[in-house]
């Protein structure tokens, strides 16, 4: 009779561990910055892309979010989407790669990591995953206007972003240099609206 119970007891805790990493809440899944993936070019509705590692890549342009749609759904390189995560896609960036996101509006400045591609619509820049856009604070629009500049975080950065979680925002922005990032924006010729 133990026996029995034993048996049923570890049949339990595996059909629980499995439904954890198959889709619980609390599941983490396990992530890796190795290997980079760089990857070819690649054409998107009639535009052509072409992935770089560029370490010294700093660009304004617009960030648009996305949400519950897609979780759970496989990112470029091949992490399952959590719309909570830190993460965003970027169209040419490696796989993974990190970033400073700064609000220009705001001063506001996040790390986050780039595991998809995308986006390819609108003009804009970068597709920032819930998590991110909640805590750059631009989730209720469909864009702002952002910088995105490739770092190194730390490796305890990088474990954090990888478990999903979200790491310190970086020192606002000054006012002289969201000032410059406005005139980069409208150099670029990218409408407002």
């Amino acid at each position: 009779m133990i026996e029995g119970a034993w048996r049923r007891f570890a049949c339990a805790m595996t059909l629980f561990v499995c439904a954890a990493s198959i889709g619980g809440a609390r599941a983490t899944p396990s992530v890796s910055d190795t290997p980079v993936k760089i990857g070819k070019p690649y054409t998107v509705r009639g535009a052509t892309y072409r992935p770089a590692d560029d370490p010294d890549y700093d660009e304004v342009g617009y960030a648009s979010w996305y949400g519950e749609e897609l979780s759970g759904a496989r990112t470029a390189n091949g992490e399952r989407f959590l719309p909570g995560g830190i993460t965003a896609a970027h169209r040419t960036l490696p796989l993974p790669s990190y970033v400073e996101i700064t609000a220009i509006e705001t001063g506001r400045t996040i790390l986050v990591r780039i595991n998809d591609r995308g986006p390819f619509t609108g003009g804009k820049l970068i597709d920032l995953s819930r998590g991110a856009a909640e805590q750059l604070s631009v989730d209720g629009r469909s864009r702002a206007p952002v910088r995105v500049r490739r770092v190194t975080p730390s490796a305890e950065e990088r474990a954090m972003l990888r478990a999903g979680r979200s790491v310190a925002e970086r020192p606002e922005t000054s006012g002289e240099v969201l000032a410059a990032l406005w005139d980069r924006l409208a150099e670029t010729g990218i409408s407002t609206q």
